[in-house]
């Protein structure tokens, strides 16, 4: 199946609602434990295509660590692999670094292993428009080490911001999992767990980051649902420019000025709180809307359009440009 056709789950959580200065303090939980290494094999060649073949890029990355964090226990595995026309990944879907205590009292949920297979395109064809959203049970993409990029939730609340439901539509104002009024378990990873026990990313995988151990330099963590790469943090501060010095890449959204009618009262749920508050400002940083731009990477040395994790909002790619 393709990563857009993965199963739908309920997405959570048992998020409480706090203010917003209480919750800088604490929406993100110690991680615990740590992953001891067994074996990850690598293999990643630069691309000599022209910006839309990925081929020979990490085709045989492969993972087995057991993972001694207390929520985990086990080991973690990924592979991927590349035929003429796909890339592929199976994976139990266990992280394969420290993760914070699961349960906990913002997230009910136990990990559990996930065993799942997806295939992506090898050579993705970009277009001038979106293709394809986040969603409830929309997957946009997974990091090497077969956790998903699942950045939105299905809570949601109503008009008057006394209705909330943390896994289901009971209005029309959609809950942000990160930075907003409720806390919803997530550890330092920007990740936590859906009921089925599968732990997710909702921003920068920054367990698997620090176990790559490049620093600061452009690092690709994974493929988005339309096969093109996913890059943390840094990029170049030319895109087109190898050369040019590195930076923190900026998302292009800020939160809006004014909140849209009929959104719940900034005195009960403050800005940031859904993810109607933000709005995309082109120019306003590095990225397009789905948080990509076209340029140069180490992998690809003659150019791909690409994706990147952010520090802040959307975070992970909402939506994607290459064709499904």
């Amino acid at each position: 199946m393709n990563f857009f056709k993965t199963p739908a789950f309920a997405r959570n959580r048992v998020p409480v609602p706090m203010p917003v200065v209480a919750l800088l303090g604490c929406f993100v939980l110690t991680a615990c434990g740590g992953g001891s290494s067994d074996t990850t094999t690598t293999s990643s060649t630069a691309s000599s295509g022209t910006g839309t073949s990925t081929a020979g890029v990490l085709c045989d990355y492969s993972s087995s660590l057991f993972n001694s964090s207390p929520s985990v226990n086990a080991t973690a595995t990924a592979t991927w692999s590349c035929s003429s026309t796909l890339r592929s990944l199976t994976t139990n879907g266990l992280p394969d670094h420290a993760v914070g205590i699961f349960p906990n009292a913002n997230n009910p949920n136990t990990i559990a292993a996930r065993n799942t297979s997806v295939s992506g395109k090898l050579t993705p064809t970009l277009t001038s428009a979106i293709t394809a959203q986040s969603g409830p049970g929309v997957v946009m993409g997974y990091v090497l080490n077969g956790i998903k990029l699942d950045p939105g939730t299905a809570g949601t609340c109503d008009d008057t911001g006394n209705n909330c439901d943390p896994g289901r539509t009971v209005g029309a104002w959609n809950l942000e999992g990160i930075g907003g009024a409720f806390a919803f378990g997530t550890d330092v990873n920007n990740a936590h767990v859906q009921p089925d026990g599968a732990y997710h990313y909702h921003g920068i995988p920054e367990g698997f980051v620090a176990k790559l151990n490049k620093g600061q330099a452009m690092t690709l963590v994974g493929w988005a649902a339309d096969g093109f790469p996913v890059y943390a943090r840094y990029g170049y501060s030319i895109a087109t420019d190898a050369t040019s010095a590195l930076k923190v890449i900026k998302s292009s959204y800020r939160i809006k000025s004014v909140p849209d009618a009929k959104r719940p009262a900034i005195s009960l749920l403050p800005m940031g709180t859904f993810t109607q508050d933000f709005e995309y400002l082109a120019g306003l940083g590095d990225l397009d809307e789905c948080n990509g731009r076209s340029g140069v990477t180490p992998e690809f040395p003659k150019g791909i359009y690409h994706y990147y994790a952010t520090e802040s909002y959307p975070y992970l790619q909402r939506c994607v440009k290459g064709q499904i």
